[in-house]
């Protein structure tokens, strides 16, 4: 995985090498892996490197550029080799502590924003729990939108709420985000209005299609939601009831296949319950909305 030895590594070179090294390791993107990792070896932004091809990569940069290389061919995710993850228009610290956070999950924060400043129009409060708060994405670009709001950010994992903390320091966020340490929704000591979750939900069915970047370097505990993927989502719905103000909601992100499945799961525990399933920009399901109190209507899905 070397460049030829004694040629002159200019970033026209270095990148040419890269995208064919990414490219016979089936790497997603190779064109622009190789791009963003050499811009953040360098330290420059992406768009330069085209005004600059002809330029020299000196020695340091090349070799910790060969070895970024090296470690993205072995299927390491992009976000972890360059610690940084782009969400809802935010930037976040990631490492492998903590599942990297999607554009798909972007639906669920859309949706929490519209449903906070309802309940803020009707109660003038608003208290958020993000269940399985990981990195804290979900919980600080909900902090931004709605500033009013408390939002308890809630994980079982100790390493994911150092990461959180991190990122709420980053962004001035330590006031109004609370980081609990625990399982699911037991860390609160009183009902909020808005329960929030992107929850494990990959089945184990699924788990030998999962591209390595998943399944050899994310955390498992924060993918594998056990035989159907269900686990932790019926789990967290048959706790909600107790930590749910009147009127509140429950947002799930949901795997494409599992929206019937969590309907119906949902009304075994709330059997008046509203459920309304959104799909994402493929039209795949991806969120569950619950009312529980709803008496029933608006079983019906809609985009």
């Amino acid at each position: 995985m070397e460049l030829a030895g004694g040629a002159r590594h200019t970033i026209s070179s270095v990148l040419a090498w890269a995208r064919r090294v990414l490219t016979e390791a089936q790497v997603d993107s190779p064109h622009l892996d190789a791009e963003l990792l050499l811009a953040h070896t360098l330290g420059w932004h992406r768009t330069h490197l085209h005004a600059c091809l002809d330029q020299s990569v000196e020695a340091r940069d090349h070799g910790r550029y060969t070895e970024l290389v090296a470690r993205r061919a072995r299927r390491e995710p992009l976000a972890y080799l360059v610690g940084h993850q782009e969400f809802y228009g935010l930037d976040f610290l990631v490492d492998q502590r903590v599942l990297i956070p999607r554009p798909e999950t972007e639906l669920l924060v859309e949706q929490a924003i519209l449903q906070g400043t309802y309940i803020l129009e009707r109660t003038s409060r608003l208290a958020i729990a993000d269940v399985g708060t990981g990195c804290g994405a979900i919980a600080i670009a909900l902090a931004f939108r709605l500033p009013l709001a408390r939002i308890y950010a809630i994980d079982i994992s100790s390493s994911a709420l150092g990461v959180a903390a991190q990122n709420c320091r980053r962004h001035g966020l330590q006031g109004q985000v609370r980081l609990l340490l625990g399982d699911l929704l037991a860390p609160l000591h009183q009902p909020v209005d808005l329960i929030v979750a992107n929850l494990p939900y990959v089945a184990v069915a699924e788990v030998a299609t999962l591209p390595p970047e998943i399944s050899c370097y994310e955390p498992r505990t924060a993918w594998d939601g056990g035989m159907d993927g269900l686990a932790a989502i019926e789990r967290l719905l048959a706790q909600a009831g107790a930590y749910l103000h009147e009127g509140g909601t429950i947002l799930l992100e949901v795997g494409a296949t599992q929206g019937p499945t969590v309907r119906d799961l949902t009304l075994l525990y709330f059997p008046n319950a509203a459920v309304w399933l959104f799909q994402d920009g493929a039209g795949r399901d991806r969120l569950a909305s619950i009312s529980p109190s709803r008496n029933g209507e608006g079983t019906k899905d809609r985009a």
